[in-house]
């Protein structure tokens, strides 16, 4: 019988190391709190989206029903294209604004740099209900600061609040107001990863400050613009303190976007699986937004 030759090309066993389960144990909490929080309310959302729960007592599966019902439901209809107009009007804002104050903060010629920062950061510092009390002082139709100027110069009250397009406005501007600071401070971060070469060899070659802003600044910069414009498209969709504290998506009901309907329609009227089916169509609308983004930016890298 013959010995068999030891495998010498099997590796030896590795060492456990004693930072093995480290990781493990730093995220364990965020896995715990994600999976609580987030994963659970989903998976019971999806399963109440199909049923006719009201929250109190029993429910029944009634299949595509809440769906069917939510598509023909023109208050649902309103209230998703009053939410898009609001992003298509918040987004561009926001981005202009914070963009445009940032290239002034990096600019060498600035001065107070640090005071202009904290001046325009702590607005995104307040909770969304304050900023809505603030504006709603500002702009109230009967107590307001803005008419009462108005009125001392001898002009008319403006109806901030009874006139649906003024009263969607004077929300959006605020909501500029209030996340401009975060938005400025990721673009002055990426302005200042901008290589200073680019800017001297265009300006050797006779370019002014507009045509570097556009040719260098905003290209260099595409990746935090495209942060910027996700996440801030996210939270337009997802908006509802702000509105809640300001007007209340008034006048009536005509600036209800789609997270005040589901809560109405939810914790209101005790329709919680209809509500969950809205739910999940929103949750649809952001994943698309956020993929087609997510395409387009990935395009635009690889020119």
């Amino acid at each position: 019988m013959t010995k068999r030759a030891p495998d010498v090309s099997a590796s030896p066993p590795r060492r456990r190391s004693k930072y093995t389960l480290a990781p493990l144990v730093l995220i364990a909490a965020n896995v715990v709190l994600f999976a609580l929080f987030f994963l659970w309310p989903a998976v019971i959302g999806l399963v109440y989206s199909f049923t006719n729960y009201t929250g109190v007592g029993a429910f029944q599966f009634i299949g595509l029903d809440n769906y069917q019902r939510l598509f023909g439901d023109s208050t649902f209809f309103d209230a998703l294209t009053r939410t898009l107009l609001y992003t298509v009007l918040f987004v561009p804002l926001n981005f202009v604004f914070s963009l445009l104050i940032a290239n002034v903060l990096v600019s060498r010629h600035a001065k107070g740099v640090s005071v202009a920062r904290v001046f325009f950061f702590i607005p995104w510092l307040l909770s969304p209900i304050v900023v809505g009390v603030l504006w709603r002082w500002l702009f109230g139709e009967n107590f307001g600061l803005v008419n009462y100027l108005i009125e001392k110069f001898g002009g008319s009250a403006v109806p901030w609040q009874s006139n649906a397009d003024l009263s969607l406005l004077v929300v959006v501007v605020a909501a500029s107001w209030a996340w401009t600071g975060f938005s400025m401070l990721l673009f002055i971060a990426a302005i200042k990863n901008v290589p200073v070469s680019y800017y001297e060899a265009a300006s050797l070659d006779g370019a002014g400050p507009w045509r570097q802003f556009m040719s260098i600044t905003l290209p260099s910069i595409a990746p935090t613009s495209f942060i910027v414009i996700l996440l801030n498209t996210i939270h337009a969709m997802k908006e509802y303190p702000l509105f809640a504290s300001l007007n209340n998506g008034g006048p009536g009901t005509s600036n209800n976007l789609l997270v005040q309907y589901i809560y109405q329609t939810g914790f209101k009227s005790g329709q919680i699986g209809y509500a969950s089916a809205a739910s999940f169509v929103l949750m649809l609308i952001l994943m698309a937004v956020a993929i087609i983004q997510l395409v387009v930016n990935r395009r635009v890298e690889n020119r």
